[in-house]
C-alpha cells in the first residue's frame, strides 16, 4: 500500500510538472507561430517500443507534434545494448545529430534506454559528445518532463541515473502506435542472470506491478477501444512473486480474460524454466489467449544451457513443449536462439539442430553470439570463430526455413480470424492483418477493415507470412 502511495505521488508531480511545460510551450508558441517537433528512434526489444510510446506521450502533452525527420526540435533515441551492433549505430546515429545541432543550436537531444545503464557508455557521451543535452535509463522514463524542464532552465547536461528502483509509475499520458492494440507492462526487471545476459544489469531486479493497477489499466484500454494486449516483462512466467500478497501469471491472465472488450491477449517473453502447468491449463481453456507461445530455448545442448544458467535441460525443454502442445495440439511456437556461444561445439550445435526439428518452431529469432562486456561469458574462454559460427549460423537457418514452411502449410486453404493493422507498406492496394498466431497475412480488402478482426481465406503460404483473400 505504501509504495501505491508513492507511485501515486510521483505521477502527480509529474503531471503538475507536464502542465506547466504545457502553458509555457503554449506562450512560446503564441510568440512564434511554431510548434516544436519530436521525434524519437526506438533501438531494441518491445518493452523498449512501450518506453518509446510513454516518452511520446509525455511530449505530446506538454505540446511537441512529432515528426518522421531527426531534423526535429527534440530528438530522443530510446537505445539498446543487448549486443555489441545496437551500440554501434547509437554512435553511429549519434555524430550525425552532432552536425544538425550544429546547424540549430536551439535542437535538444536526450539519450536513454539500456546502454545508459552501462556506465562506460555514459561516460563516453560525456567525453566524446557533450552537445547531448538530457541523459537518463530505464528506471526513470516518467521523470522526462522534470528532466526536460531542468535542461531549459540551465545550460548544463543533464544526467539522472538510477542502478535500481522499487517505483512503478505507470499513470502518465502515453501515445499509442495502434488505436486497438496495446503493450501493457506487467513487470520490470530480471532476475535470471543468463551468463551472456547484460539485462539484469541494466534492467535492474525483479519487480511485478500490482494485478488491480494492471487490470485498472487494461479496462481503460478495453473502453478506449483496444481489442488486443500483449503482456509485457522480461519473464512474465515468474510474475507476482516479488508481491506483498503473491498472484501467478496464470490467475493474473485468468482476470484479464474477464475484461469484456478484449478479445485477444498475448504475453512475451516466457522462460521455460518458470512456465507451470497452471499456465498451460489456462491457456488450454482460455478464449482469448492468442495460440502463441514465444518460449526462448538459446541452446540444445543440455551442457552449453548449464554455461549459459538457464537451469533447464535439452530433455526437461522437450518435455515441456509436449506438455503444451498435448493442451494446445494447434498452437505456434516461436524461441530465440544463440549461434556461437564461448566453448560451443559441433556436437553442441547438433544438439540444438535436433531441437528444432524434434520441436518444429513455426519461427525462430536466431542470433550469432556477440560478446557484451559485464557479463560472465565475455571473460569465458574458447570463443567460437567468427567463420565456424556464421557456417553453423546458415544451417540453422536453413533448418528454421524449412520448419516454419511445413508449420504454415497446415494453416493454408483455412479460414481463419484476422485483426487487420494497417495497409501494406509494399502495394496499397492490400492490408496486412496478424493471425492468432501471430503471423501474417496480406489480402485486398478496403482501408475501413484496419483495427477490426475479420475472416480471411489463406489462400498460399510463403513460409513466414500469407497471400489471403476476404471470407465473404
Amino acid at each position: 500500500m505504501e509504495h501505491t502511495n508513492v507511485n501515486a505521488i510521483e505521477a502527480a508531480k509529474q503531471l503538475d510538472i507536464i502542465n506547466e511545460l504545457k502553458v509555457r510551450f503554449e506562450q512560446e508558441k503564441s510568440k512564434t507561430g511554431k510548434t516544436k517537433t519530436y521525434h524519437i528512434e526506438t533501438f531494441g526489444c518491445q518493452m523498449n517500443s512501450r518506453d518509446s510510446e510513454k516518452i511520446a506521450g509525455i511530449l505530446k502533452q506538454i505540446g511537441y507534434e512529432e515528426t518522421d525527420s531527426e531534423e526535429a526540435d527534440f530528438v530522443i533515441f530510446n537505445t539498446c545494448t543487448v549486443r555489441e551492433n545496437a551500440n554501434n549505430k547509437v554512435w553511429g546515429r549519434l555524430g550525425y545529430l552532432g552536425n544538425l545541432k550544429k546547424k540549430n543550436p536551439d535542437m535538444l537531444i536526450a539519450i536513454c534506454g539500456c546502454m545508459m545503464q552501462e556506465p562506460t557508455a555514459v561516460e563516453k557521451i560525456k567525453s566524446s559528445y557533450r552537445f547531448v543535452d538530457i541523459i537518463f535509463g530505464t528506471h526513470n522514463i516518467f521523470k522526462l518532463a522534470e528532466l526536460l524542464q531542468l535542461r531549459l532552465n540551465s545550460d548544463r547536461m543533464i544526467i539522472d541515473l538510477w542502478k535500481d528502483t522499487d517505483l512503478i509509475v505507470e499513470n502518465l499520458p502515453n501515445e499509442r502506435k495502434y488505436s486497438f492494440k496495446a503493450g501493457v507492462n506487467i513487470m520490470f526487471g530480471c532476475n535470471n542472470f543468463c551468463s551472456y545476459c547484460i539485462v539484469p544489469y541494466v534492467r535492474g531486479r525483479e519487480r511485478s506491478r500490482n494485478p488491480k493497477d494492471i487490470i485498472d489499466e487494461i479496462t481503460a484500454l478495453a473502453k478506449d477501444g483496444v481489442l488486443e494486449v500483449m503482456l509485457l516483462g522480461q519473464n512474465v512466467n515468474s510474475y507476482g512473486k516479488t508481491l506483498e500478497e503473491p498472484i501467478t501469471f496464470a490467475q493474473l491472465l485468468q482476470e484479464i480474460e474477464k475484461i469484456d472488450g478484449i478479445e485477444r491477449i498475448r504475453f512475451m517473453t516466457s522462460h521455460p524454466k518458470d512456465l507451470s502447468q497452471e499456465l498451460i491449463d489456462v491457456m488450454k481453456s482460455s478464449k482469448k489467449i492468442c495460440n502463441h507461445l514465444h518460449l526462448p530455448m538459446q541452446s540444445g545442448s543440455t551442457r552449453l544451457l548449464k554455461i549459459m544458467n538457464r537451469k533447464y535441460t535439452k530433455e526437461g525443454y522437450l518435455e515441456l513443449v509436449d506438455k503444451i502442445r498435448k493442451a494446445v495440439p494447434n498452437i505456434s511456437l516461436t524461441t530465440d536462439i544463440i549461434v556461437g556461444f564461448p566453448g560451443e561445439t559441433e556436437e553442441d550445435f547438433e544438439e540444438t539442430l535436433d531441437v528444432v526439428r524434434k520441436v518444429g518452431f513455426d519461427s525462430a529469432f536466431t542470433f550469432l553470439y556477440s560478446k557484451r562486456t559485464g557479463t560472465p561469458a565475455a571473460t569465458m574462454e574458447n570463443q567460437v570463430e567468427e567463420a565456424v559460427a556464421m557456417e553453423r549460423f546458415n544451417r540453422l537457418l536453413k533448418e528454421i526455413q524449412t520448419c516454419s514452411a511445413n508449420r504454415t502449410l497446415r494453416d493454408e486453404h483455412t479460414v481463419q480470424k484476422v485483426l487487420v493493422e494497417e495497409i501494406n507498406s509494399q502495394d496499397p492496394n492490400l492490408l496486412t492483418g496478424r493471425l492468432g498466431n501471430n503471423l501474417l497475412v496480406h489480402f485486398p480488402g478496403d482501408p475501413s477493415y484496419i483495427g477490426k478482426i475479420i475472416d480471411v481465406y489463406l489462400e498460399e503460404s510463403k513460409g513466414f507470412y500469407y497471400i489471403g483473400r476476404l471470407q465473404e
